[in-house]
């Protein structure tokens, strides 16, 4: 089991250009393209998911197989909440009226 505090997983930004160029070598791989997940293990990228394509890359000197695996739950979830309306959205829809068609 791991601290809930072993890893950090953000989305990347202009900053990790360096990071992720490093880590794309290091794992024989092309660059991702953005939007990319991040996973960072005492403050060093170490795993990365493309976010449009599901492709990661990852350090293959770290153990990041458990790391690699949170990623793509937490890109399921951000995939999730970006197809469900917001509650202001739904409780509009809710309050619209319904029209009822006479046959």
């Amino acid at each position: 089991m791991f601290a809930p505090t072993t890893y950090k997983i953000r989305l990347a930004g202009d900053a990790d250009e360096t990071s992720l160029e490093r880590l794309a070598r290091l794992d024989s791989a092309q660059p991702l393209e953005h939007p990319i997940l991040v996973g960072e293990i005492e403050g060093r990228v170490v795993a990365a998911l493309d976010l449009d394509t599901e492709r990661t890359i990852a350090d293959p000197f770290v153990r990041t197989a458990n790391l690699l695996a949170h990623l793509r739950v937490r890109a399921a979830g951000l995939e999730a909440a970006s197809r469900t309306p917001d509650v202001a959205e739904r409780i509009r829809a809710a309050m619209r009226p319904t029209r009822i068609a006479y046959g």
